[in-house]
């Protein structure tokens, strides 16, 4: 039996390359509508409407926040802090477009431990995240684990 579902939506109106949708995160009504289109996607100056890489970015880094902040835990040192960034790539592949690269960059205020444990925690991470699972054999995964403390 499944854990949780989670439900977003997306209203479209329109062709593909002059239409224009609004994406609304239903199961947390944490947010929206947010404006999506075609155009906006691959075009890196706007900034005004969402697109699905940002998304799986968003999703990337707080999954992968949450199972480095349990990977400490477990090991009792729990984390004061943890900064994640995740950067998505789209790239021509073939006739199309596809998600090629996900740039996971942490940095860490982790007591107690160095920068070899907390690399090592960190690859633990990665390997136990959910959507780095769901990425992973589709998208090159990387990850770049800088201490702070």
């Amino acid at each position: 039996m499944p854990v949780a579902f989670r439900k977003a939506t997306t209203e479209w109106q329109g062709s593909a390359t002059e239409g224009n949708g609004a994406l609304t995160l239903v199961s947390s009504g944490a947010g929206g509508p947010f404006p999506v289109s075609l155009t906006s996607r691959a075009d890196p100056e706007d900034r005004t409407q969402t697109n699905p890489e940002e998304l799986i970015a968003a999703a990337h880094s707080s999954c992968y926040a949450m199972a480095l902040s349990n990977v400490l835990s477990q090991n009792d040192t729990p984390p004061n802090q943890l900064d994640v960034d995740v950067r998505i790539t789209l790239d021509k592949v073939g006739e199309g477009f596809g998600i090629t690269r996900a740039e996971l960059t942490v940095i860490g205020d982790v007591p107690a431990i160095d920068a070899d444990a907390f690399r090592s925690f960190a690859e633990q991470a990665e390997a136990a995240c959910p959507v780095s699972n769901a990425l992973r054999g589709n998208v090159e995964i990387t990850l770049k684990a800088t201490l702070v403390s």
